[in-house]
């Protein structure tokens, strides 16, 4: 009987935390459909917000702002996938605080304070990622794209006229570039979250990660090659922007660590690792 009753208490917490995750999956499934509905309602104003860089890029060359509809089903796809990208947006700091609500009761009060930085972090940093994409990097972007159009030529003495090259943009088309950029910097500027977050866990040092700063030059060109749209210039302007962040997780990691060496040290627990090679070696 008592092996019954341990293994019966044994289950209980669990069951527990499965009802508490479901809950909080409700609440955020809650969230994330009410903002969806609600970016559906406003889904022109925002694809008119998110048009405003190809059409400063068009007016800069004197052409008419146009996108067109090439499928008739085309604009009602535009707008749920102008609603589900902004509802999870918007929806985003209930999400992250119903995970929180999960995950804090079995965390330590120094371990709330050590994660709870980094959970304000991601969204800013996300931000900053999207409004570097969408106010820098998609100007100069979208005006190389449009470099490759051609007037077309008069006719002169029976000559055949030049074929003009004129952009006539899909408005599905145009919305998922767009998007494109916006999300990948976005989560590319996640880079100093994670690797700061990973230092303070003491995952990575800032000596190991300052140690494969090769190996890390060759990955950020194979994401930045992966995540734009296939031109130099995207690539280029992608790791120009992330590899610093990797510099600034070094430093990072680096304050991370001084602050937990002068802790150790008050407290007595620090082992000096050069001390410790040298009396291995005696």
């Amino acid at each position: 009987m008592s092996a019954e009753n341990d293994i019966d208490e044994s289950a209980a917490p669990l069951v527990e935390h499965l009802a508490e995750l479901r809950t909080r999956i409700l609440y955020s499934m809650l969230a994330f459909v009410v903002a969806m509905v609600l970016c559906y309602l406003v889904w022109n104003p925002i694809f008119n917000f998110l048009t405003k860089p190809i059409c400063s890029a068009l007016t800069e060359r004197g052409q008419q702002c146009g996108l067109y509809l090439i499928k008739l089903q085309e604009g009602f796809f535009v707008a749920v996938k102008i609603s589900v990208l902004g509802g999870f947006a918007l929806s985003f700091p209930i999400i992250g605080y119903q995970m929180w609500r999960f995950v804090a009761p079995g965390l330590y009060k120094s371990e709330k304070s050590a994660f709870l930085p980094f959970l304000i972090a991601s969204p800013v940093m996300f931000f900053v990622g999207a409004a570097f994409a969408y106010y820098i990097v998609l100007p100069m972007a979208f005006g190389f794209f449009l470099s490759f159009q051609q007037p077309g030529a008069e006719l002169v003495k029976g000559t055949n006229e030049l074929a003009s090259i004129g952009f006539q943009g899909s408005v599905e088309e145009y919305l998922g570039l767009t998007t494109k950029f916006i999300m990948a910097f976005g989560v590319c500027f996640q880079l100093p979250v994670l690797l700061t977050l990973m230092g303070k866990a003491g995952l990575v040092s800032s000596k190991g990660l300052a140690s494969v700063r090769r190996y890390a030059i060759v990955v950020i060109l194979i994401v930045a090659a992966i995540v734009t749209p296939p031109d130099m210039m995207s690539q280029v302007t992608l790791f120009v922007a992330i590899y610093p962040l990797y510099e600034v997780s070094i430093w990072l990691i680096r304050g991370i660590e001084k602050r937990r060496e002068a802790r150790m040290r008050a407290e007595g627990t620090w082992i000096d690792e050069d001390e410790d090679e040298e009396e291995g070696g005696k």
